[in-house]
């Protein structure tokens, strides 16, 4: 399951459901809003997603880690909206019968969901200043301060997709 959320992500209750009498290995991964970000502290942030196609490639990247890795079960929830320093911003959660493979797909997840979700954050900086990031061209990377003049120019970039 890969959702998009408005309200705080609820961790525990997700772990609940990656239970499986043939898992012998549960790993989570919760990214946290922190107050930095290349050497400018950040007072908050606001994450904006194209939901559907979020959720729609969201989903075939845990379709991919449950073939590639032999996962029981795969779980991601993203949130946008507004969030302070310390809200969780994304969990990720794997089962599988071993942990390398339960390691190894938790990974996976969290880079491509980074690299290939439609997500992006405007990070909010001391002095009212603020900037959009997580805009880069497609089959890079996102958050390089040098792809950022992209996301003034109208143009949106998450690797396959181009808004």
């Amino acid at each position: 399951m890969f959702r998009i959320v408005h309200d705080p992500i609820d961790a525990g209750a997700l772990k609940g459901a990656l239970a499986d009498a043939q898992a012998g290995a549960c790993v989570t991964f919760e990214g946290w809003v922190r107050n930095h970000n290349e050497g400018q502290p950040v007072e908050a942030l606001d994450y904006e997603a194209y939901a559907e196609l979020a959720e729609t490639e969201g989903a075939r990247i845990l379709a991919e880690a449950r073939e590639k890795f032999a996962v029981t079960n795969a779980v991601c929830l993203h949130r946008v909206g507004a969030l302070r320093i310390g809200d969780l911003a994304v969990w990720v959660g794997v089962s599988a019968a071993h942990r390398g493979a339960a390691f190894d797909a938790c990974r996976y997840i969290i880079d491509e969901v980074k690299a290939r979700v439609p997500v992006w954050k405007k990070e909010h900086y001391a002095g009212g200043a603020s900037e959009w990031i997580n805009c880069a061209p497609a089959g890079r990377t996102p958050n390089r301060r040098a792809d950022r003049s992209r996301c003034t120019a109208g143009k949106f970039w998450c690797a396959k997709f181009r808004f």
